[in-house]
Parts: structure tokens; sequence; C-alpha cells
């Protein structure tokens, strides 16, 4: 998990997944984008190879890459754990808000009363 949340970590490896959920795609089409050498982009390939995020077959001497979904959705299950967490704490923020503008007594002035 640690090594999905690594390679998430950065926009350039979040950019090259969002391009593989489109499907496969060359090392030199993941780097056309961000204007990048082919050196520079293996290495962001190979840091999302390590988190099990893609994988690269190489057809003669082009390298394709496709994603793996199933880090993925690992990462979201862990994710959802805190998403209840904090639906619950805006939950009461907004019961919490609701009270307060119902205890307070608007004046249409804007003046203090």
């Amino acid at each position: 998990m640690n090594a999905v949340f690594h390679a998430l970590g950065d926009p350039t490896r979040r950019g090259m997944l969002g391009a593989l959920a489109e499907g496969e795609r060359s090392v030199g089409e993941l780097a056309a984008p961000f204007e990048m050498s082919l050196a520079a982009a293996s290495k962001h390939v190979k840091v999302l190879e390590r988190a099990g995020l893609i994988r690269r077959e190489v057809r003669w001497r082009t390298h394709t890459c496709r994603l793996v979904p199933e880090p993925l959705a690992a990462a979201h299950r862990w994710l959802g754990e805190y998403e209840r967490f904090w639906t619950g704490r805006l939950d009461d923020l907004e019961r919490l808000l609701r009270a307060e503008d119902a205890a307070e007594p608007l004046n249409p002035e804007g003046e203090d009363e």
C-alpha cells in the first residue's frame, strides 16, 4: 500500500495512470504530454511497476504499458474507511451550524443590537 500511495503522490505518474485508464500506451506516448525524455518517463514507469499499478511488455523495441486496477481498488477501500469518518464529522458540523443559525435572530439592517 505504501508503494501505491508513493506512486500516486506524483502528478506526472497520476497523469500517466489516467492515460493508461483509456488504454495501452508506449513509454513514449506516456512521456509526450509531459515533454520529458524517455529516460525520465522510464523512471516514472518503474515506480508505477513497483507499486503494481501497471504492467510493461516489451514488443520488439517498444515498451507497452497497461493499467492494473487492483491496487487502486485496494487503496480506494482503505480510503473509504476515512470517508465514513469525515462524512460523520461533516454531518456533525452541518447540524451545529444549522442550530446556530436557528438560535441567532438576523438583524436585517446589518447593525449590532
